[in-house]
């Protein structure tokens, strides 16, 4: 039998998809945590948010530090 993905609430496991066994059958299982898939897109939109933002260096121009620590 394949494997069979279920949400666990209010005590009771629910499966999200259609089940081939017979009514009120009992069975016998292990449940494993399924770790939530990073969605690329949405990561990627959290991670331009952050590049967007500007900060107060304290410096007025940058690019006049900019080979102060090339060897």
């Amino acid at each position: 039998m394949k494997s069979v993905h279920a949400h666990f609430e209010n005590g009771i496991f629910r499966p999200t998809e259609q089940v081939d066994l017979p009514e009120h059958c009992e069975v016998v299982f292990v449940p494993t945590i399924v770790e939530p898939k990073l969605d690329k897109d949405s990561s990627r939109g959290d991670l331009y948010a952050i590049l967007s933002r500007s900060y107060e260096t304290g410096q007025n121009n940058l690019a006049a530090r900019h080979d102060e620590f090339q060897s």
